[in-house]
């Protein structure tokens, strides 16, 4: 092989991988087998993209793929690479391994894979492999999560701050003994008292939340769900919600783990992009309140936001 034809060698190689999708897709193909709708899933990507840039990869050799019924499966080629294609995709794996989004592309994959049916032969015979979407057609997606929340001590009284239209109150009013709806914005509260209507354990603040009209020490849990992100100042909120919170009581922050979605401040009016961990840390500390533990948040296949953390902050 002459100098010309390993320069043209390698550029061919190369090509395909110049486009940062095509190389997120190789990413998950490299380890796992994976459908177009199961890789659109997981990189958040509309399937027509996703096929557009696998029949790319797959005219360039760098992936494979098979068929298993009406099913085309894809994976990272591996006995068609020459020296010169391994040697680069071992670069490039590198370099997505290194990559923040690459790093969530693969969890979302993991979330998408276990939800493949397993083996009947081994899981409640023949139904088996159907069992969680029978379930789900039977019982609805709220059998475990609601369910749960049984768990919380019926005599609590909990703050929701931030209520929006009152989904996480409605969720909650069923199990504790009170709930304080507050929100800044009077239409909110007015779909909330919607929403909320039967419920007799139900108090509505119309108050902004570095300004709460709720006494001292007055609540055992407080729960800023999806809110932080839409303050000017996120520090002051946490404080304000550690002031109205019992000695042992709870601070529940439900947020987006920090992102680069810019368009979100336009389209959404999103005044933070995030929260990274060391962030939440700063509010704990200085709310004096124990931050213990921060969980991301299971990803759901079908969901187009960025993922999501629950930190729990103790008074």
């Amino acid at each position: 092989m002459t100098s010309s034809d390993t320069t043209r060698s390698l550029l061919q190689w190369l090509d395909p991988l110049t486009d940062p999708a095509r190389m997120r897709l190789l990413s998950l193909l490299d380890v796992q087998e994976m459908s177009v709708g199961e890789l659109a899933s997981s990189l958040q990507l509309p399937q027509s993209t996703v096929s557009r840039h696998l029949k790319r990869l797959f005219e360039s050799d760098w992936v494979v793929r098979r068929s298993e019924g009406t099913a085309a499966l894809y994976r990272r080629a591996s006995s068609g690479l020459d020296t010169t294609a391994r040697e680069l995709w071992e670069l490039a794996r590198r370099d997505c391994e290194a990559d923040p989004q690459c790093r969530e592309d693969a969890r979302r994959a993991a979330e998408v894979i276990a939800q493949r049916r397993v083996d009947s032969r081994r899981f409640f015979g023949q139904v088996g492999g159907e069992w969680a979407d029978l379930r789900h057609e039977l019982f609805g997606a709220g059998l475990t999560t609601e369910g749960l929340l049984g768990l919380l001590d019926p005599a609590w009284v909990v703050a929701d701050l931030g209520c929006g239209t009152g989904i996480t109150a409605a969720a909650l009013a069923p199990w504790v003994g009170s709930i304080h709806v507050v929100d800044r914005e009077p239409a909110m509260l007015e779909a909330a008292r919607v929403r909320l209507d039967g419920f007799d354990n139900i108090q509505f603040h119309h108050c902004d939340l570095t300004a709460l009209d709720l006494g001292d020490a007055s609540v055992d849990a407080a729960v800023l769900s999806l809110v932080l992100h839409h303050v000017p100042e996120p520090e002051q909120v946490v404080r304000e919600a550690a002031r109205i919170l019992r000695p042992g009581g709870r601070l529940m922050i439900l947020d987006m783990v920090e992102h680069d979605r810019e368009a979100y401040r336009d389209t959404m009016g999103h005044l933070h992009l995030g929260f990274a961990d060391e962030v939440v840390d700063q509010w704990s500390m200085a709310a004096g309140l124990t931050n213990t533990g921060r969980t991301r948040l299971r990803p759901a296949p079908d969901a187009t936001g960025p993922p999501l953390f629950a930190a729990t902050l103790v008074k």
